[in-house]
């Protein structure tokens, strides 16, 4: 396990990794709707992939959305304007259509996070929770390694708490929020400041309590999709049956650990979300360009190899969050809206050459009548990429582009021809494809 350095003014988590990086400028875009072309003049060498092809009769997950987290205790609500560009969808705003919020153990500080999460539902968007704590009255200490003071739900206690996050259920239905679903417990295996749970006791709480919730019920939010979390929910068909959602974070966690196969075997009808991560650290400014392309590869995995439907960000508005702290989108936010705009709830991804250059990543979503292209070019180099669809369909293309001097800007619409286009991804690059 790699260690987590901590945000000092939260106490929230950071990413284990840095990296050296050096600004740089991309190639302009070129497209075409015939076959691949040189960039033009003056934009730099190009290096040729292979041809992408979108088959929209292979479908994947189904995509709930992309969103943050708001905590108003720990670092101050937003503010109206930045709710509105966190959630809207227009021109620099981020597309957000997932909010996460706490569950505070007393009661009395329900509503802390009502005003973000009510607007948030205003512009479509769907809210989760997540306890970091029972209520005080429930929670024992205990010997947890050299912890001499950790804290555990007592086991008499299972019954009132799963009331506790049924009347947070009730609470915020009762104010216009209506839960997508509730969590058990935020990070039961990284606990030195919350709340620990073993495995065995998710299992518990899941198979004897967690019926009653009158919500999609999420767990086990392991800080590093730790399969020892999650693989004896998928193992237990009682405890299974009362969750909804099979939830995990990505500290730390190696892109060969993305998939998860006992979930492909055994968790049928339950969704898989990526419920808190920021990358690739806590520590750098969002706004260092090339590294906020890793923002932009790493969702790609996350929708590609682990099959995500959700991806939520840690906070929303932070130095190195999607909002910088003077609302405006940061260049991770970029790379989030590249997929958040874009790729709207209910639709579903589909084939795609995933990545048929190095360093060049390709995802596809289809719905709403259109196909949702995301393209992501690490290379220090531009890279002519064809986009062929498989069923000949589509006839324009309108693309959206970020590199480091544009943020998510329109680059216009152009034809196809015979359900092909061509376009120079430029170097250090991301761009979105709506194709119509």
């Amino acid at each position: 396990m790699t260690p987590r350095r901590n945000d000092p003014e939260s106490g929230a988590h950071s990413s284990p990794s840095r990296r050296t990086v050096l600004a740089t400028m991309g190639a302009l875009p070129v497209l075409a709707s015939a076959a691949p072309m040189a960039a033009a003049s003056g934009t730099g060498p190009v290096t040729a992939a292979a041809a992408t092809v979108i088959d929209p009769s292979v479908t994947r997950q189904t995509i709930r959305g992309f969103g943050g987290m708001s905590h108003a205790a720990w670092i101050g609500d937003l503010t109206a304007a930045q709710r509105d560009t966190a959630f809207g969808t227009a021109d620099g705003q981020l597309g957000f259509s997932v909010l996460r919020i706490p569950v505070p153990e007393d009661r009395a500080n329900w509503s802390r996070d009502l005003a973000t999460a009510q607007r948030a539902v205003q512009l479509g968007a769907v809210v989760m929770a997540s306890p970091w704590n029972p209520p005080a009255s429930m929670v024992e200490t205990f010997v947890h390694g050299s912890q001499t003071n950790a804290r555990r739900l007592r086991y008499s206690m299972y019954g009132a708490y799963a009331q506790h996050l049924n009347d947070f259920t009730t609470y915020m239905r009762n104010n216009g929020v209506n839960l997508y679903g509730i969590s058990v417990q935020n990070e039961p295996d990284y606990a030195q400041d919350w709340t620990w749970w073993t495995p065995a006791e998710m299992v518990r709480f899941l198979r004897e309590n967690a019926g009653s919730i009158s919500t999609r019920v999420i767990a086990p939010e392991s800080f590093q999709y730790l399969k020892n979390m999650s693989d004896p929910i998928l193992n237990d068909p009682v405890a299974l049956a009362n969750v909804d959602i099979i939830g995990a974070h990505l500290y730390g966690t190696s892109f060969a650990n993305f998939p998860y196969p006992l979930f492909k075997q055994k968790g049928a009808g339950k969704e898989l979300w990526m419920t808190e991560v920021y990358y690739p650290n806590s520590t750098d400014s969002a706004d260092l360009w090339p590294q906020a392309l890793d923002v932009g590869e790493h969702i790609h995995r996350a929708m590609v190899d682990a099959e995500f439907q959700a991806y939520i960000w840690w906070y929303i508005r932070r130095s190195y969050g999607p909002l910088r702290e003077d609302g405006k989108i940061s260049k991770r936010g970029a790379a989030m809206a590249h997929f958040a705009r874009f790729v709207r709830p209910g639709y579903v991804r589909i084939g795609a050459t995933a990545n048929p250059a190095t360093n060049v990543y390709v995802s596809a979503y289809r719905g709403g009548g259109s196909t949702v292209v995301v393209a992501v070019n690490k290379a220090a180099s531009g890279v002519s990429q064809q986009f062929t669809l498989a069923n000949g369909a589509g006839s324009s293309v309108a693309s959206w582009l970020t590199d480091a001097s544009r943020t998510v800007a329109s680059q216009g619409t152009t034809g196809m021809s015979n359900g092909s286009f061509t376009v120079t991804l430029p170097a250090r690059s991301a761009m979105t494809f709506v194709i119509r």
